[in-house]
């Protein structure tokens, strides 16, 4: 079985009948670099200080031949890739993060909701630095989730590192993780629903809670759409999740490399919030699976998005068993994913119609753009193809300011406005007071770049994301 998978982890399960693997290096070549491997392998094994574990260090190899080829493509060990299939589930065993590595460092991509690392106040951007005392520097993404995994009930120690602040160890439990994808309830006339990652069973469970949410209010008159720090999933829960909001068009076409390698998803008939006015809450932790719905609601002018620029994942990776799974698989980009209207936004991600950060630290951070995590930070990542690039430092258009009340959701907060406003912003009531609002003013973006704040956003709620959906690369645990 073939499984393509969007950023985080989207999975779409095709059938795999053989595979022709071509190359640029002349065969001779290829066959004498593969004997050189040999010579180094046995060299290894007669020369090294001590015995080697000759099935260990091949597994090695092909992690770093696939890590080399960009942040998400991966070779997957057989209890790995058994691992996949059972996130992919909707339910798995783990201490709830989304990890992944670049440069030698581990670093989170987010939390899921409500799960120990959740409630232990781990943030997406955060660097596990030790584990049970051991230095995780170097590990890679296999090794370190192995590590967090364990007997339900039973703890491990993990030490963060966050930008500006003292490292930190959390002893989390470890828990049988039963991921709900999506949750709902009424605010006000609208109706607010979260979806946290999107799994097997995603597509579902949001006709459910949109079927409860209009029988608990009869006369409901919006929704807001939350896909914060939604690391991805399943492309066919994506699909699912747009076509539910969509009455026709294209949904997201993918492209491989050559001309002829294009896949287009486009709605069936049938909006089951019967064109309600929508609002989709994003950010920077919104990956993969996450802007595919983004790109296509923004695109066919079905919601406006507010928050802010989304992670920048627009790359699709094929999981191919090899030895039918007896020996692990392989994780391989095999293709870019375009929004309705062409746009790749690998690298560049999904702005907002309305910039809106969640906090004044998180204000603080957008102005210091070097220290969000996004697809652009990879050093390996695929261009975008379109020669574009993601928005640099700037000052947010709003960010509470630090009188506003931190138990209140700003992001939500003015995603109801717009809903107030019937979805547009020209007829948005102005920021309430407290709020700093961006003039455009030079002085502006510099006073926000030199004020001191945490590079890390305070932990979106309510619900979770990668996990971003497993990507090879992007592991939960």
């Amino acid at each position: 079985m073939r499984k393509l998978l969007l950023a985080g982890g989207a999975v779409l399960a095709l059938g795999l009948s053989g595979m022709t693997v071509a190359t640029q290096t002349p065969r001779n070549e290829t066959f004498r670099m593969l004997q050189l491997f040999g010579d180094v392998l046995a060299v290894v094994e007669q020369a090294y200080v001590v015995p080697v574990d000759n099935k260990k260090l091949i597994e090695a190899a092909l992690a770093g031949m696939m890590s080399a080829l960009d942040p998400h493509s991966n070779y997957l060990a057989p209890d790995g890739y058994e691992d996949l299939q059972e996130r992919t589930s909707g339910e798995y065993s783990g201490v709830g993060l989304t990890i992944t590595a670049e440069g030698g460092l581990v670093k989170v991509i987010s939390p899921m909701d409500n799960s120990p690392a959740s409630r232990a106040g781990i943030q997406a951007g955060d660097v596990i630095s030790a584990i049970d005392g051991q230095n995780a520097a170097g590990l890679s993404v296999s090794e370190v989730s192995n590590k967090l995994r364990g007997a339900m009930g039973t703890s491990v120690k993990v030490t963060v590192l966050r930008d500006g602040e003292e490292a930190r160890e959390v002893t989390l439990v470890r828990e049988v993780i039963k991921v709900e994808s999506v949750t709902g309830r009424l605010e006000g006339d609208f109706g607010y629903i979260r979806i946290s990652t999107f799994n097997e069973n995603t597509g579902r469970e949001l006709t459910q809670v949109i079927t409860r949410l209009k029988t608990e209010k009869p006369g409901i008159k919006g929704f807001v759409l939350d896909l914060r720090n939604n690391g991805g999933g399943l492309l066919t829960a994506a699909i699912d999740v747009s076509d539910t909001f969509l009455e026709r068009g294209e949904i997201v076409s993918q492209r491989g490399r050559k001309p002829d390698q294009i896949d287009r998803y486009a709605a069936k008939p049938g909006d089951l919030t019967n064109g309600l006015p929508l609002v989709v809450l994003i950010n920077y932790g919104s990956a993969s699976a996450s802007e595919i719905v983004a790109g296509a609601l923004k695109d066919q002018e079905r919601a406006t998005m507010v928050g802010l620029t989304s992670f920048g994942k627009g790359s699709v990776q094929t999981v191919i068993p090899l030895n039918q799974g007896k020996d692990g698989a392989l994780s391989i980009t095999t293709a870019r994913y375009y929004t309705p209207s062409g746009r790749s936004i690998q690298k560049i991600g999904i702005e907002p119609d309305l910039e809106v950060a969640r906090s004044e630290a998180e204000g603080r951070i957008v102005s210091r753009s070097s220290f969000i995590y996004s697809e652009a930070a990879y050093a390996t990542a695929l261009d975008a193809s379109i020669g574009a690039e993601r928005k640099g430092a700037h000052t947010p258009h709003e960010a509470p300011g630090p009188d506003f009340d931190k138990a209140k959701d700003y992001q939500l907060e003015r995603a109801l406005d717009v809903l107030r406003a019937g979805g547009d912003l020209s007829k948005l009531a102005a920021a309430p007071a407290g709020i700093v609002v961006d003039d455009g003013t030079e002085k502006a973006a510099e006073t926000a770049a030199n004020d001191d704040a945490p590079a890390t956003a305070p932990e979106t709620k309510p619900e979770p994301a990668p996990e971003a959906t497993p990507t090879p690369q992007q592991r939960r645990r």
